[in-house]
Formats: C-alpha cells, sequence, structure tokens
C-alpha cells in the first residue's frame, strides 16, 4: 500500500540489478520533513541516506558539510555487548570511519565557495548479514543528494572489493573476507574514479590496478539508476550563492605579487618559507590598507595617530582583509602549480621523485617497551609501543561485526602545537582516526600470531611536528618502534604520500608530498608496503575523476619512493630485535586441549583463582586451547606453568613420573602421576627382586618414581618401578 506524505507525493521505487542482486531506491516514504531522502534497499539491508539544507544566512568561511553514518545495533538484531550501555551513543572507530569513507567521494564534488550547511546523515536499518553496509550508505548518501537542489556533481557509487582465488568479487560473506588477501574500496562516478582505500595482504601494484578498473565498471550500473531517479523525481535546483574572491579583488593581488614569487621562496627550509610568505601576506595587507582614504575607514582630524592607525586597520579587517587574503592563498597555489609543471620545480627546491631529508631514532624512551623517533623534512612521528597480556586486548563491539577482540591498537595523536598553532585539546577527532587506521591496518598483515607472539600491542603515535604526510610518518615510526620492542614482524613495512597535478590530460606525480603541494595539487594519495607488495593505500581526488591509467602511473611511481624509504629505516635497524625491554611483562605460552579448559578453570573458576592468587601471575586463556602466561619474572611463570602442566598433561608412554601411592592391594598398588590419573603398579614391577608382600616395600602416601609401560585399549596404565633411576 502506498504511504501519501503530506505534500501529496506518492511513493515509488526504482530498481536494477547490482553485483548478482536487486539495487532498489524509494523516495516518499519516510523522512517528510528532509531536504531529500532515499530509502536504498540491497538483499536484507535497508539504508536511509538524508539530506537537509540549512536555511540561515551563511557566515562561515569554509563548506560547512557534515556527514554521517549511523550505526543501529537492532538492524543486525543485536543488543550492545557493553554492560553499562545498552543505547547507541558516541559512534563507534567504525562508524567514524565509513562516515569518512563516505564523505571523502563526495565533498571534492562541490563547488569551491559554496558555503550553505548542508547535513548528510545515513542510517542503517536493516542489515543483511552476509555482507558488509557501507557503500550502501555511500549510495544512499549521494542518491539523496542528487535530489537536494544542492551543487552536487554526482552521482557517485562504490564497491568494497576483495579477491579470493585471484578472482575479484564485491559484498564478500565474512568466510570470503578471511580468505581474500585484499579489502578495497573504490568510489567514482562517470568519468572515473574519485576516493580509493584498501589494506592488502603484501599484494603486487598491478592487483590495485587491476582491482581499480573492475570497481569503476562495476559501480556504473549504481550510478545509471541514481541519474534515472533524479530525472523521474524532477529535481527544483536550491538558489546559492558563491563567496569567492571577485574577479577585481583577484586581479588586483596578482598584479601586486608579479615578481615577488621569486627564488627566495623555494627553499629547502619549509619553515622559513612559511614565515617569508606569511611576510609578504602581511605586507600586501599593510599596503592595501593604506591605499583606503580616511573617508572611506571613518578617520577624522580630531583622532590621534593611534587612534588612526587602529581605525583603520579594524575597517580593513572587517571588509578587505578576509578577501585579500583568500585571493593571496590562490595565487600562491597558483604558483606552486605553474612551477611544477612549467619549470619541474617544487615549493622546497626538491626534484618531483626526492625525498625530503630522513632522520631516525629507535629506543628514545628508556621505560617504554619499544619507541622510535622518524623525522622527514619538517614532518616528525614519536612513536610508542606497549606489550600486554592478550586479555588486554580491545573488546569489539559493533553493530555489525560479531563480538572479538582487537589484539593490536593504533592510536594518532597530532594536537595543535604540531602546526604552530593554539587550540582545544580534547578527545581525538575524524582526522585522527583515520589516520591510526590507515597506520594501523599497513601493520596488519605482519604482525605474528598470537601462537608466535602472545601479547597485546598498543602503539601510540604521538606527531611532533607538521608539514605533510604524518599518517605515512606513522606508519614509518611504528614499524621502527615495533621491531625496537622485540615484536617480530615478517617484514618492515614503509609509506609514502604522493601527490597528482593534471595539465590538462597530463599528469604530473610528486613524491613524498608536502603541505603546499597537497593544497595545490589535484589528488593526494599514500601507499604502504613491505619488499613483496602493498599493505595499506588511501587515495583522494580534488578533480571530479580520474581515469584508471592516471592512478596507475601514481601508484607504480610510488613504489621507489616507498623502497628509498625502507632502505632509510633498516640503516637505522635491521629489523626486530631478538629480545622485549626488560620491562614489558613476561608470557609465556601453553596450547592444551581445549576438552581440558574445564580441568584448569575449576568449579566456579575455584582452579584458576586459586593458581593465579598462589603464584602472582596473570593467566589468559583462549577457546582454541591457547594459554598465557605473563608475571614481571620468570618464577612466577614457571610456578604457574607447572602447575597447570601438571593439571592438563597427558600421560606418555615410556616417560618417567614422580606419583604417590594411592591405594595397596594384595597384588600391587596404584600410584597417582598426574591429577587425576592413577595407574597399575604390579607386584612384580615393584623390583628386580622377588618382593613377598607389597607392604614390605610401600606405604600409603609414599612417593615413587615409575615409568608408564603401557595404556590399554580401555585406558588403564600398566606402571613399572624397575629400571628407573
Amino acid at each position: 500500500m502506498d504511504i501519501i506524505n503530506p505534500s501529496g507525493k506518492k511513493t515509488f521505487k526504482i530498481e536494477t540489478e547490482f553485483c548478482g542482486r536487486t539495487l532498489g531506491l524509494e523516495v516518499n516514504r519516510v523522512g517528510f520533513r528532509t531536504t531529500s531522502s532515499v530509502l536504498v534497499t540491497y538483499g536484507d539491508t535497508v539504508v536511509l541516506g538524508s539530506v537537509v539544507v540549512g536555511t540561515k544566512p551563511v557566515v562561515q568561511d569554509f563548506f560547512p558539510l557534515s556527514i554521517d553514518y549511523e550505526e543501529k545495533y537492532y538492524a543486525s538484531g543485536k543488543i550492545s555487548s557493553s554492560k553499562f550501555i545498552k543505547r547507541e551513543g558516541k559512534p563507534s572507530d567504525n562508524a567514524v570511519l565509513i562516515g569518512r569513507l563516505i564523505d571523502r567521494p563526495i565533498r571534492p564534488l562541490f563547488p569551491k565557495g559554496y558555503r550553505q550547511e548542508v547535513q548528510v546523515v545515513t542510517t542503517v536499518l536493516s542489515m543483511d548479514p552476509s555482507f558488509r553496509p557501507d557503500v550502501i550508505a555511500m549510495i544512499a548518501a549521494s542518491s539523496a543528494l542528487m535530489l537536494a537542489g544542492v551543487p552536487f556533481d554526482g552521482p557517485i557509487a562504490g564497491l568494497r572489493i576483495g579477491r579470493v582465488n585471484g578472482e575479484y568479487q564485491a559484498f564478500l560473506s565474512p568466510e570470503q573476507r578471511e580468505a581474500s588477501d585484499l579489502d578495497l574500496v573504490v568510489a567514482g562516478k562517470d568519468s572515473g574514479i574519485t576516493m580509493v582505500e584498501a589494506g592488502a595482504n603484501e599484494v603486487p601494484e598491478d592487483v590495485i590496478i587491476g582491482g581499480l578498473e573492475w570497481g569503476l565498471k562495476m559501480i556504473q550500473p549504481a550510478i545509471e539508476l541514481q541519474n534515472k531517479l533524479r530525472k523521474e523525481v524532477g529535481v527544483e535546483e536550491l538558489e546559492y550563492n558563491l563567496i569567492l574572491p571577485s574577479e577585481e579583488v583577484q586581479a588586483k593581488v596578482d598584479k601586486w605579487m608579479e615578481g615577488k614569487l621569486d627564488d627566495r621562496f623555494r627553499i629547502k627550509n619549509t619553515i622559513e618559507r612559511s614565515q617569508l610568505i606569511s611576510e609578504l601576506k602581511y605586507a600586501m595587507h599593510d599596503e592595501f590598507a593604506q591605499e583606503l582614504t580616511d573617508e572611506e575607514c571613518g578617520i577624522t582630524d580630531k583622532m590621534s595617530d593611534e587612534e588612526k592607525m587602529t581605525t583603520r586597520t579594524e575597517f580593513y579587517d572587517e571588509h578587505f582583509r578576509s578577501d585579500y587574503g583568500e585571493a593571496f592563498e590562490l595565487a600562491v597555489k597558483r604558483d606552486v602549480r605553474k612551477n611544477i609543471i612549467e619549470k619541474g620545480v617544487r615549493p622546497d627546491g626538491r626534484k618531483l621523485d626526492e625525498v625530503r631529508p630522513l632522520s631516525s631514532q629507535v629506543g628514545i624512551l628508556p621505560r617504554c617497551h619499544g619507541s622510535s623517533l622518524f623525522t622527514r623534512g619538517v614532518t616528525q612521528a614519536m612513536n610508542i609501543v606497549t606489550l600486554a597480556p592478550l586479555s588486554y586486548g580491545q573488546l569489539v563491539d559493533t553493530m555489525e561485526v560479531t563480538d572479538g577482540i582487537r589484539r593490536y591498537m593504533h592510536h594518532y595523536n597530532a594536537p595543535s602545537y604540531t602546526v604552530g598553532e593554539c587550540g582545544r585539546i580534547g578527545s581525538p577527532g575524524r582526522r585522527e582516526i583515520g589516520h591510526g587506521y590507515l597506520a594501523e591496518r599497513a601493520l596488519m598483515p605482519v604482525l605474528p600470531s598470537e601462537e608466535e607472539f602472545p601479547y597485546a600491542i598498543r602503539s601510540v603515535t604521538e606527531i611532533m611536528s607538521q608539514n605533510g604526510s604524518t599518517s605515512m610518518a606513522a606508519t614509518c615510526s611504528s614499524c621502527l618502534a615495533l621491531m625496537d620492542a622485540g615484536v617480530p614482524l615478517k617484514r618492515p613495512v614503509a609509506g609514502v604520500a604522493m601527490g597528482l597535478m593534471m595539465d590538462g590530460d597530463k599528469p604530473y606525480v610528486l613524491t613524498d608530498l608536502m603541505d603546499a603541494e597537497d593544497f595545490a595539487g589535484d589528488m593526494d594519495f599514500k601507499v604502504t608496503g613491505t619488499t613483496e607488495g602493498i599493505t595499506a593505500l588511501q587515495m583522494d581526488m580534488k578533480v571530479h575523476g580520474l581515469p584508471v591509467s592516471v592512478l596507475a602511473e601514481a601508484i607504480q611511481k610510488a613504489h621507489k619512493g616507498r623502497m628509498f624509504i625502507m632502505d632509510h629505516m633498516l640503516s637505522v635497524l635491521e629489523g626486530p630485535r631478538d629480545h622485549i625491554s626488560p620491562y614489558a611483562p613476561r608470557i609465556e605460552k601453553l596450547v592444551i586441549n581445549p576438552d581440558k579448559i574445564g580441568t584448569v578453570i575449576g568449579k566456579g573458576g575455584e582452579t584458576i583463582n586459586k593458581i593465579t592468587a598462589e603464584t602472582g601471575a596473570e593467566i589468559n586463556i583462549e577457546e582454541s586451547g591457547l594459554i598465557t602466561i605473563a608475571a614481571a619474572d620468570t618464577e612466577k611463570i614457571e610456578k604457574a606453568l607447572n602447575w597447570i602442566k601438571s593439571l592438563v598433561e597427558e600421560p606418555e608412554v615410556g616417560k618417567v613420573y614422580t606419583g604417590k601411592v594411592v591405594s595397596i592391594k594384595d597384588f600391587g598398588a596404584f600410584v597417582n602421576i598426574l591429577p587425576g590419573i592413577d595407574g597399575m603398579l604390579h607386584i612384580s614391577q615393584i623390583s628386580d627382586k622377588r618382593v613377598a608382600k607389597v607392604t614390605d616395600v610401600l606405604s600409603m602416601g609414599q612417593e615413587v618414581k615409575v615409568r608408564l609401560e603401557a595404556i590399554d585399549d580401555k585406558g588403564r596404565l600398566s606402571l613399572s618401578m624397575k629400571h628407573v633411576d
């Protein structure tokens, strides 16, 4: 039955085949008060995409676009596993990351100077457990924007792509994701790719490039469906104004700057260069302010010289500084592009494929388990690694993921002082969470298994100074600190940020991107990997889509820069240390039969609590039968380890045990050799000499050494005291 909304519009739905399932877009069923809303269905997944465009006068000097991804536990039939909080509140890191994933291909498709407030909310109402809903939410956001009447140069669509048995696949099941060596998200429009993000298990560059081609082709039906929806709805465009420097202002600034951005501004010391640019900007403002007449500024003869200067400055700041300042920044960006494209000269004088000066140290913090300081140009990242028992891993509790433990955690911090500014210190924002996640997934493929290295690992990057590509500095410093901590990585990982400037159809690829080039460029992308292949990738375009051929060239050129940085890292530390810090907890591991876990725990936890209390060791038991024992000193570990071994050890034929006589019979004695396990010691096996009575040699409670001779088909043990040393 159709629902008639208050405006009298009827619901309608259009559908298409998309990667093996039906993709549906439905309007006018819900969200009557929004500017636009679309219900997107795919399998059993239902996502609401809604847009509200603000009607208040524009006062911001930036584009106030917000894009949120709302997880709802009910969508997957779950209640949060938290003991204290059952209602959705602060978004999980997973929700923040997906919100960024949707934001990054959409934001560049609005025109420069657009300032109207736009809020996009994607809400997962129902989740098909056979695939992740993130790219469906991306389609929902794009569909709603297409109907909102805003100047959005869409539509876009995205796919999360894996590779199983050498074949690209989309909408992978959890089992397929486990088997895949690639987790690639491709977003794009009909004219090309607008965003890429990937995690990979050391795959070659060609695999990534092939995934981009496959993904761009596969998203086209979703793009065509959105265009069809817009046409059928008949969207009414909203009025707007672009807030840009006027042509007159820009021409005046350009003329004033002619010849001023000379070779003095192309120096390796980027801090000095920034200072020179700031001084030039202040000089421009001062000169333009002095050109204003006293009458314009409201200055009278009765004012003192100081009052006149203050009045002139305040008038200029209120009416002109912002426009002239924006025009100045645009002129600087044009100068950066012009010198790179026409002369092949970068702001700091480097060649296009040259990496900034590198220096690194390890072991710089004496009490930390692992530490490093990685410096590349003005960008500097300190990393600290902390090791702990596996029980210190983070519980994962999201709408779409079955509760589990996050054993490796990478956290990234970049306070305002790292860019020379004042700012509020608070909880991490989207950028911090995103950069930390990129560095985390860069190292994940090379971490040892829990069985090899039974530790929870926390890696924290403290950015000390910024001038481009801090996420890649975080990756490199994290790798060095992990090796300093003695974490046995399979192979070291290095990362590099690359830039791109397009001159018509000709791309100019820049290695080791810095801030000035990022602001003036058309794309920035980060690539991490080992000598064997790529482990993580992130690409963000500022132009409205790029062909795969351009991205392929950029990916291939990144390999050289990545290997250059890798050589530097290995010159500082060749590989993981063969020992861990004396301040890190000692951990021993033991793998037991899972059927024996109950024996170790005991009734109501009685046994495990007793072991912990008497030995002082911390014990963690996995369902697989892996037991880890942690303590500050070896003696406590050994005591707990031997205790647990005695509880779970299986009797072994030929092994000598020290047992206790628990029962004496005429024909022999029963000896307890392991907890709950007794064996029969026949009278003939007590001694090489003839024994008339068992009690002549043995007594109750006596400790004796026996060898296990045999175990019959009924599990009965035969013991012997003969020939036992």
